[in-house]
């Protein structure tokens, strides 16, 4: 009986197409390894962002009386969407505070207001107490009875009891030398801000 030498069509073309999407399946695995390392290099590491690298932060869904923490170069920053009844405290404490036009006190120029913001509505501090580094609490109580009557809500550091305005401006008569450091930054849009670089940048 004699036999067919050549294998049927059929199979040729079970064969190729098998063939060709092993192929292109291994080929798009490697492209997609290779381009990796690529699309990496545009989002900082977290080294980088120890050192200094710029943090993006999505404040859309921040509320009105609200602090999220964002870290920065190891530190945390305060982000707060304050109200209109909050930033209407402001005005009422610079006979309390030690430095209240920001004089003697690290922010940006463009913080170097009563508000010490961008946007008066948005706050954005680093959360360390300028005394020895420990981090404050945010109180928007109203005159509590352990921090007296002419506590309007800020920031009150549990460890050797400064107090800050909701400006981050430090009260007179406490450790802490100066108000809250302001780091740079900007926004990106009305929802969106970028911490460690401004306008200048």
């Amino acid at each position: 009986m004699a036999t067919d030498a050549h294998p049927s069509p059929t199979v040729d073309q079970r064969k190729r197409r098998f063939l060709i999407g092993a192929t292109g399946a291994v080929g798009g695995i490697g492209a997609l390894a290779a381009a990796t390392p690529f699309v990496m290099s545009f989002f900082p590491s977290e080294r980088a962002k120890a050192a200094g690298a710029p943090v993006e932060v999505d404040i859309g869904k921040l509320e009105a009386g609200q602090k999220i923490d964002v870290e920065y170069r190891g530190k945390v920053v305060w982000l707060i969407r304050r109200t209109p009844e909050m930033l209407a405290t402001l005005p009422k404490l610079t006979a309390q505070l030690a430095d209240p036009g920001s004089e003697k006190s690290l922010q940006p120029e463009y913080a170097k207001n009563e508000a010490r913001s961008i946007k008066p509505e948005v706050f954005v501090a680093v959360g360390i107490c300028t005394h020895l580094g420990c981090s404050p609490t945010f109180r928007k109580d109203v005159a509590p009875a352990d921090l007296g009557a002419d506590w309007l809500g800020g920031f009150f550091c549990p460890c050797h009891q400064s107090k800050f305005d909701l400006a981050g401006r430090v009260y007179r008569g406490v450790p802490a030398p100066t108000n809250l450091e302001i780091p740079r930054h900007r926004y990106l849009a009305d929802t969106k801000l970028v911490i460690g670089e401004d306008e200048k940048a």
